[in-house]
């Protein structure tokens, strides 16, 4: 046990917390869910940086690191997905509408597939540690799952205290086409990202490894 793995452990037991606030339809408490999805994504980028700086990088953290990253997905994109099916329109994804089923059979099945990978891959004596098309992948659906995030709370506060003018009208526009579209890029690098790593380890998929 280090620092680095210490602050990928608490990351983990952050994420039924995020799970929780993310659901419920009090706007403090998805509030709340944004500033603690923040702080989990962000100790992402820095039980990173400590490990590589001190020299602190073990195998432990190198399945740790990927099973957080997992975690903090499934225990966002699932309940802003349920969110987006609710009948009220401020909780509908901006452009796309009711989140589709089909993003996350796309986004979770990468996961998946590249996990069994993973376990398959360690059961030979490899351990396949994040890479930087996995990190990437991993950054632009931070970005979409926290503009999401802050979205809602943000639109529903709006709504309730009867937000107009200029300054608020061009936000919306702006939040809502940053949530839109990183979505669309997020899709992108998860099929990028596992293509990539099927790639770089084509020699162990051979059985030359």
């Amino acid at each position: 046990m280090n620092l680095p793995n210490a602050i990928t452990i608490a990351r983990i037991v952050a994420c039924p917390v995020i799970f929780a606030l993310s659901l419920s339809p009090s706007v403090g408490a998805r509030y709340a869910a944004f500033v603690v999805f923040v702080l989990a994504a962000v100790s992402d980028l820095w039980d990173g940086y400590l490990a590589r700086k001190h020299g602190q990088i073990t195998d432990t953290g190198k399945l740790l690191d990927p099973l957080a990253d997992k975690l903090l997905l499934a225990c966002t994109f699932v309940p802003l997905y349920l969110v987006a099916q609710r009948p009220e329109a401020l909780d509908r994804v901006p452009v796309w509408g009711v989140l589709p089923l089909w993003v996350l059979l796309v986004v979770f099945g990468r996961e998946l597939l590249i996990t069994l990978f993973r376990t398959w891959a360690s059961r030979r004596g490899v351990v396949i540690s994040a890479g930087r098309s996995g990190k990437r992948k991993t950054l632009i659906q931070n970005l979409f799952i926290g503009g999401l995030l802050l979205w809602y709370p943000l639109a529903w506060t709006g709504a309730e205290a009867g937000w107009s003018g200029w300054f608020w009208s061009s936000w919306s526009v702006f939040h809502a086409g940053w949530v839109a579209a990183t979505l669309i890029v997020a899709l992108f690098m998860t099929v990028y990202s596992m293509l990539d790593y099927l790639w770089s380890y084509r020699a162990l998929v051979r059985g030359r490894a």
